[in-house]
C-alpha cells in the first residue's frame, strides 16, 4: 500500500541521513518514478523532505524532524515472532513485513542508540545464502497471495481449502482443518487434520487457497514442536524402508545425514573414511542419495544397490565413450 511506503521512506531517511532515489526505489523493490513521486506526495503533505544535488546527492529530512511513525501492524507483528531466523519469515511471506517491522523498531529506539544498534547489526550473519562451498538452497516459489490465504485461515481458526498437487499425483482441492504452519532449512509446511487424520502439505506444491467462514475443528492448544516430532517420526516408519551399510569420505557426512531418515551406527576406517549405516525411505531415495554423492561414497549393501549403482555408470560411461 502506498501509505505504508511513505511511512517507509520516512523511517529509511531518518535512518540513514541521506539516500538517493536509486537507494530508495531498490530497498522498497519499487521504480524510481514511483520513489519521486511518493517524495512529492510527502512534500505536499509538510514533511519536511528535501532534494541535494551532485555525485553524493539525495533526498534527506530537515534536522530535529520527529513524527510518531513506530506503530506495528498484524503482519508485522508476526513477523518479529519469527525475526529469529529470516528465512522463517520469507517461508511465510512475511520477509517484506519483516524489513518494515524492522525499520520502525530502530527508528522507536532513542536516537542515542541507534548508531550503536546499526553497528551491532553489522557485526551479525544468520542464514547467508550460501555455505562456505558456495552451495545455494532452492528457493521455494510460493504465491504471496496463496501464503495470506493460509496464514488467515492458520491464525482465524477457519477451515481452509486447498489446491493441492501431492508429489506424483494430479493436483486435486481439499478441505482441511489447520493446526499451524512450520519451517524447516527455509522449507514451509501446513500442518492440518483432514477428516480427523493427521496432514502435512509442503507450502511449496499449494496452488491455490480458500480460507472458509466455517470453524475449523482442532483443540484450542497446540505444541507445534511436539506434533512436528510425531509426524517426524511417523514418516520415517513408514514406507518401503531401505538400510544401507556404506562407507563415505568425511567432508560429506552433514549431505548424506540431511539426506537420510537416520543413522544407526558410525564407525572411522584407517584411511579417514567413514563407514555408516543409514535408513533411506525407499529404494529410489536410496539409489538418488548414493548416486548424488558419487566417488565420495561406496554402497557396501544390500548388493542390488551396488549392481543398480554400476549399471548406472556404466551406461553413463558408455553414452560419453569417444
Amino acid at each position: 500500500m502506498r501509505a505504508d511506503r511513505l511511512v517507509a521512506i520516512v523511517l529509511l531517511l531518518r535512518q540513514h541521513g541521506r539516500l538517493s532515489a536509486t537507494a530508495l526505489a531498490r530497498e522498497l523493490e519499487v521504480s524510481t518514478r514511483t520513489v519521486l513521486r511518493d517524495i512529492e506526495a510527502l512534500s505536499a503533505a509538510g514533511v519536511p523532505v528535501y532534494a541535494e544535488r551532485g555525485r553524493t546527492g539525495g533526498f534527506a529530512l530537515l534536522p530535529g524532524f520527529q513524527t510518531e511513525l513506530t506503530g506495528l501492524n498484524h503482519d508485522e507483528a508476526l513477523a518479529l515472532l519469527v525475526a529469529g531466523s529470516r528465512r522463517g519469515a520469507q517461508a511465510f511471506g512475511l520477509g517484506t513485513a519483516l524489513a518494515s517491522a524492522m525499520r520502525k523498531v530502530v527508528d522507536a529506539l532513542p536516537e542515542s542508540y541507534r548508531a550503536t544498534a546499526a553497528g551491532a547489526v553489522q557485526r551479525l550473519l544468520i542464514d547467508p545464502e550460501t555455505d562456505l562451498l558456495g552451495r545455494k538452497p532452492a528457493p521455494e516459489e510460493i504465491p504471496t497471495a496463496v501464503l495470506a490465504e493460509i496464514r488467515r485461515a492458520v491464525f482465524a481458526g477457519h477451515k481452509l481449502r486447498l489446491h493441492y498437487a501431492a508429489a506424483g499425483q494430479p493436483p486435486k482441492w481439499r478441505t482441511v482443518d489447520p493446526i499451524g504452519l512450520v519451517t524447516v532449512r527455509g522449507q514451509g509446511y501446513l500442518l492440518a487434520t483432514r477428516a480427523g487424520a493427521d496432514r502435512t502439505y509442503r507450502l511449496s506444491r499449494v496452488l491455490a487457497a480458500e480460507e472458509l467462514a466455517e470453524p475449523a475443528q482442532r483443540p484450542p492448544q497446540v505444541n507445534l514442536d511436539r506434533a512436528w516430532q510425531d509426524r517426524s517420526t511417523r514418516f520415517r516408519a513408514g514406507g518401503d524402508q531401505v538400510p544401507v551399510l556404506l562407507r563415505l569420505h568425511p567432508d560429506h557426512r552433514e549431505t548424506l545425514l540431511n539426506t537420510a531418515l537416520a543413522a544407526t551406527s558410525e564407525s572411522t576406517e584407517p584411511n579417514g573414511w567413514l563407514r555408516l549405516e543409514v535408513t533411506f525411505q525407499d529404494p529410489r531415495h536410496a539409489e538418488w542419495a548414493l548416486w548424488q554423492l558419487g566417488p565420495n561414497a561406496e554402497a557396501l549393501s544390500p548388493p542390488w544397490l551396488r549392481t543398480t549403482l554400476h549399471n548406472r555408470a556404466t551406461t553413463i560411461a558408455a553414452r560419453y565413450e569417444p
